[in-house]
């Protein structure tokens, strides 16, 4: 081969050899999409601004990266409804090309926007809502249930009611999945008679029917699911009837936490609660986060909904980091996803076989901090690495 065609050669294997760096370059560093369908008003507005505020904390954290890849969000306000979600959703696959996400408060909503997501190979890592569905025989390799399972709250708060050795407990929830889930997570642990199970509607602020029927039932405690402002002006009407005297109130993190308690003050001390995560966790992850979040919220506690989204956006950053950034490569990013490389606000954790986790769930009471704040304490672990009941009817599918 003469000089020149050398030459030549050397130059086009050159050209060949940068081309492909820089294409390989270019695939790492494309933008990460990710959907947020956030509930910013309706039945569930106050669970959605306070995830919004733990998205903000992870993201000024993270330099507005995702594993070191620049990241690009698609937000909507679903009102909590699951036909604008879907429609939402649909918009967000088809125009915006999502590659990852997250978002939805309530079950109605999760339930919704599966379907399209796990259609077009996009891993949905919840933030808040677990759906018993999707944790059992509908699961799927696309769900995470990244924070818990419905039940599995319920069910930690049904043993601490039967550990307290109350014998006759009445139920109250709203008329939809994750109501239906609470009522019948907590029976499931309770060994005492459930008096009354009352079913509300979504969004409802008047308590007086129901506080009389209870009141009728002289149970020894209430179970009552009833998140955001139902929950508010339920307490407030319950303890203003003057039940709290002589009857218990049992509830979870869902209307019992630290975005609830200025709405409501004094009326909440004493309140049992359960819950998978608290401000006042003692490990690295959570002492920085929370204070973060007091650093950019005037100095407040951020409730359970803040800590979610914070541990969900840190969890795609350790699966786009763990893949290089290639999250068109979908059987890498959902291996990535379940190995869960991150530091939890929760402390230690893993995904079982449904992709929900396996971990504690802790029992808490309201009373007033050093400072005289009204606040929760942790004062009890009620189940310890614990996976959902709903695991066993699950046949993971490949994806």
């Amino acid at each position: 081969m003469s000089q020149a065609r050398i030459t030549t050669a050397v130059a086009l294997l050159a050209l060949a050899v940068t081309g492909a760096f820089a294409s390989q370059a270019r695939a790492q560093a494309q933008t990460v999409k990710v959907g947020l369908a956030m509930d910013l008003s309706g039945p569930f507005a106050v669970g959605g601004a306070e995830a919004k505020a733990g998205f903000a904390v992870a993201m000024k954290q993270l330099g507005g990266k995702l594993g070191g890849v620049p990241v690009e969000f698609f937000e909507a306000d679903t009102g909590g409804s699951p036909d604008l979600a879907r429609q939402v959703v649909e918009r967000m696959l088809l125009r915006d090309k999502i590659d990852l996400f997250t978002g939805p408060i309530g079950s109605t909503v999760a339930l919704a926007v599966g379907a399209p997501l796990f259609a077009a190979k996009v891993p949905y890592l919840s933030s808040n809502t677990g759906p018993s569905d999707y944790s059992g025989a509908k699961c799927n390799p696309y769900f995470f249930g990244a924070s818990y399972q419905n039940d599995a709250y319920h069910e930690a708060a049904g043993k601490f009611a039967s550990d307290k050795g109350f014998k006759k407990v009445a139920l109250i929830a709203p008329s939809y999945p994750g109501g239906k889930d609470a009522i019948t997570g907590f029976k499931r642990n309770f060994k005492g008679t459930a008096s009354d199970e009352l079913y509300t509607k979504l969004g409802q602020l008047d308590y007086s029917a129901e506080i009389a029927q209870i009141r009728a039932a002289r149970p020894d405690a209430l179970y009552f699911f009833l998140p955001g402002a139902m929950g508010v002006s339920f307490i407030k009407q319950f303890v203003g009837a003057g039940l709290s005297k002589d009857v218990a109130l049992i509830s979870t993190a869902f209307s019992a936490d630290e975005d609830m308690i200025p709405a409501v003050g004094e009326p909440m001390l004493g309140l049992f609660n359960t819950a998978h995560w608290s401000y006042d966790l003692d490990n690295p992850a959570n002492k920085r986060f929370v204070a973060d979040f007091r650093e950019q919220n005037n100095g407040r506690n951020p409730s359970f909904y803040a800590g979610q989204a914070y541990d969900v956006l840190m969890a795609m950053d350790a699966a786009v980091r763990d893949v290089g950034g290639k999250v068109a490569d979908r059987p890498a990013l959902l291996k990535a996803i379940k190995a869960a490389r991150y530091k939890s606000v929760r402390g230690d954790f893993s995904y079982g076989a449904n992709n929900f986790p396996i971990q504690n769930y802790y029992l808490r009471v309201i009373g007033k901090d050093a400072s005289g704040r009204i606040a929760n304490k942790v004062i009890g672990t009620v189940l310890q690495n614990y996976q959902d009941s709903s695991s066993a009817k699950c046949a993971m599918k490949p994806a």
